[in-house]
């Protein structure tokens, strides 16, 4: 991924530009196995959408709000962690974050043959079994069991026309999209 000024290019078959600025994302959910040692093998139209940056490795880390696993591309990890180098050091509850957040952090690549190999202490937070579900989530991927994967969505089901209309929708200071 190359990030130069407004302009960002990461993936190049999902993208748009508007006003200089291209914007990209991942698109998809796709369910497929993981192995007895952990690894999982991508599928084919992800590994498509992830063809520009599959050379400079991932990172691999627990969500921080569902019992998932995040994949960062490089790039994308390296900015985010621009942001946590930010926090001020000497207070407590930043280096608690910094601590908390980067735990269990892997770098990961994916083997000539298209497989991920997840780490088994990354395996055991996740209770990934064989059944996997691997989803977009914009610029990252989210890697889930997939009864968990499943109960999720079901529980976000009841509430989400709600989360939608707060998260998304327009209010008088124009923070939504609408």
């Amino acid at each position: 991924m190359v990030k130069s000024g407004n302009i960002f290019n990461i993936f190049d078959s999902y993208s748009f530009t508007y006003k200089n600025i291209t914007l990209n994302s991942l698109i998809g959910t796709y369910e497929c196995k993981a192995d007895t040692k952990g690894r999982l093998m991508l599928p084919a139209a992800l590994k498509k959408q992830l063809a520009p940056v599959l050379q400079n490795g991932f990172v691999l880390k627990r969500a921080v709000f569902q019992p998932c696993l995040e994949l960062y591309p490089m790039a994308e990890w390296e900015t985010l962690m621009q942001k946590v180098n930010s926090l001020n050091r000497f207070k407590k509850k930043n280096n608690d974050f910094i601590r908390r957040f980067t735990a269990g952090v892997k770098m990961v690549e994916v083997d000539a043959s298209g497989r991920l190999l997840i780490p088994k202490d990354l395996t055991i937070f996740a209770n990934i079994s064989k059944n996997v579900v691997v989803s977009s989530a914009i610029n990252i991927v989210e890697i889930w069991d997939k009864d968990k994967y499943e109960q999720a969505i079901d529980d976000a089901t009841v509430d989400f026309a709600d989360l939608a209309e707060e998260v998304m929708g327009q209010d008088e200071e124009g923070d939504g999209i609408s």
